[in-house]
C-alpha cells in the first residue's frame, strides 16, 4: 500500500456548556453544529496510506481542489477557540469537497466509471433510501445528518475529502467531466473547471431548484462575490437576467463580479459612507421596481433588511450563505409584496451537476475566470493563510 499527502483538520471535542450535546454525538464524534463543539482547530499536512476502493467505491487521483469558505471557517475560531463553521462535522478529517480528478482504481462492484475517466463528485453523501431522500430531497437525507449513522455524511466534513493526493468516493456521487475537454482543450483546464462544478451547482440549486428561477428580463441582486456568488452571477446572466447587481467589499472580487457578467457592482460599505443605502441604490437602478430575485451568498444575515426594502412585488429571496446567528425579519414585507424566501442547502439531485456541466461545456458559463491563485498541496498552509485574507476569487490546490 502506497502513501500520500493529506491536509487533515484536528480539533478538541469540547462542547459549549450551552449546547445540549447528544449521547450519539459524544459516542461517534459526528456532530450537527461544529461551532458549538470543536475547539482549537488545527490543519496539518501529513502522510497517510492511500485508501483501497471496495465494492462500489472509486479511487480518484485528485487533480484540482478548491478552498471553500466552509473550509476556511473550519480552520478559524472565535474568542473562546471554537470553530466558526456551524454545520455537520466529524474530526479529524481530510478537508476538501470541490474537486476533480482521474479514476485510478475501481471497486469490484463498480459499473458506471472506469480507470482513466475524468470525474467530479457531489459533496452530500446521501443514502437514497430514507423517507426524506425518497419523498422530499436527497440534500436533506436523514441518515446524512444522523450522528448515529457513520456511513453517510459530507465529503470533507464527516468523511475524508480531496485535499489529498487520492480520495475514495462511492460511484453514485460521481459525474463525468469528459465533455469539458472539447471546450477547454487541455486536461489541466478541464480539471480546474471540474473542481468548480460543485460551487456552481450550489448556486444553481438555490436559483432554479429552490427559488424556481425568474422570468428572462428579470432583475437579480447577488450579495457576496465569493465563488458561490460569482457562479450565481454567471448563471443569472445565462438565464436571461437583464440587470445583475452585485455587492462585495473586496476590490479583487468586485472586478471578478464584472468579469462574470454583473452589470453593476458596489461596495456596500463605501455606499453607506456616502450616505447611500444599498437598497436605495437598487431602487434607483431598477426605476423603483426592486429586485425579482435576491441571492444571499455572503454569509451576512443582517443583509435581510436590505433585501426586504428592495424586493419587487412577487419577488424572491434565495438564501445560501451561512452564519451561526439570528436576525430579525419583517413578515409584513412578504405579505404586501407577495414575496417569498427560500432556504437552500446542497447541490445534489434534480440533474443539477449534469446541467452545470452542460452549461460549462457549451460555453454559456465559464467559472474558471474566478481562479486567482494556485498552490501545490504541500503549500496548503500558505494557501489557507492567503484564503483567510479573502482577497481571491478562488484558490485552487494542485496535488
Amino acid at each position: 500500500m502506497g502513501r500520500m499527502l493529506a491536509a487533515v483538520l484536528y480539533a478538541d471535542f469540547d462542547p459549549r456548556r450551552v449546547y445540549a450535546v447528544s449521547r450519539e454525538e459524544v459516542t461517534t464524534r459526528k456532530v450537527r453544529e461544529g461551532s458549538n463543539v470543536w475547539r482549537n482547530p488545527k490543519l496539518t499536512l501529513e502522510e497517510r496510506n492511500i485508501p483501497k476502493p471496495r465494492g462500489r467505491e472509486v479511487l480518484i487521483r485528485v487533480k484540482a481542489v478548491g478552498i471553500c469558505g466552509s473550509d476556511i471557517h473550519m480552520t478559524e475560531y472565535d474568542s473562546e477557540g471554537y470553530m466558526l463553521y456551524p454545520g455537520l462535522t466529524k474530526l479529524p478529517v481530510t478537508l476538501g469537497h470541490e474537486f476533480s480528478g482521474i479514476v485510478e482504481e475501481v471497486g469490484s462492484d463498480v459499473v458506471n466509471v472506469k480507470p482513466g475517466d475524468m470525474v467530479t463528485s457531489e459533496e452530500m453523501l446521501w443514502c437514497g433510501e430514507c423517507l426524506i431522500c425518497r419523498s422530499v430531497d436527497v440534500n436533506h437525507c436523514t441518515r446524512l445528518n444522523d450522528p448515529r449513522d457513520l456511513e453517510f455524511g459530507e465529503l470533507g466534513f464527516t468523511h475524508d475529502g480531496a485535499m489529498a493526493e487520492y480520495v475514495v468516493v462511492h460511484e453514485k456521487y460521481l459525474w463525468s467531466i469528459n465533455p469539458l475537454l472539447d471546450r477547454y482543450g487541455s486536461e489541466d483546464r478541464v480539471f480546474e473547471a471540474g473542481s468548480l462544478v460543485e460551487p456552481a451547482s450550489v448556486a444553481y440549486r438555490a436559483i432554479f431548484n429552490r427559488a424556481g428561477g425568474f422570468d428572462p428580463g428579470g432583475y437579480v441582486a447577488v450579495w457576496g462575490a465569493g465563488p458561490i456568488g460569482l457562479s450565481a452571477i454567471a448563471l443569472a446572466k445565462a438565464a436571461g437576467a437583464s440587470k445583475v447587481i452585485a455587492f462585495e467589499v473586496s476590490p479583487v472580487r468586485m472586478e471578478l463580479a464584472r468579469s462574470m457578467g454583473a452589470d453593476y457592482v458596489f461596495n456596500p460599505i463605501e455606499l453607506e459612507r456616502m450616505g447611500i443605502q444599498p437598497w436605495g441604490k437598487i431602487l434607483d437602478i431598477t426605476g423603483g421596481w426592486g429586485v425579482d430575485l435576491h441571492i444571499e451568498a455572503s454569509g451576512v444575515p443582517e443583509l435581510l433588511a436590505q433585501m426586504e426594502k428592495s424586493l419587487a412585488v412577487g419577488g424572491k429571496i434565495t438564501w445560501i450563505g451561512r452564519a451561526p446567528r439570528a436576525v430579525s425579519m419583517y413578515p409584513e414585507v412578504f405579505q404586501v409584496r407577495k414575496g417569498q424566501i427560500y432556504g437552500s442547502q446542497g447541490h445534489s439531485g434534480w440533474g443539477i451537476f449534469r446541467n452545470v456541466i452542460r452549461l460549462m461545456s457549451s460555453g454559456s458559463v465559464d467559472t474558471t475566470k474566478m481562479i486567482t491563485s494556485r498552490f501545490r498541496l504541500n503549500d496548503v498552509s500558505r494557501a489557507f493563510d492567503r484564503a483567510r485574507q479573502r482577497i481571491d476569487g478562488k484558490i485552487t490546490l494542485k496535488p
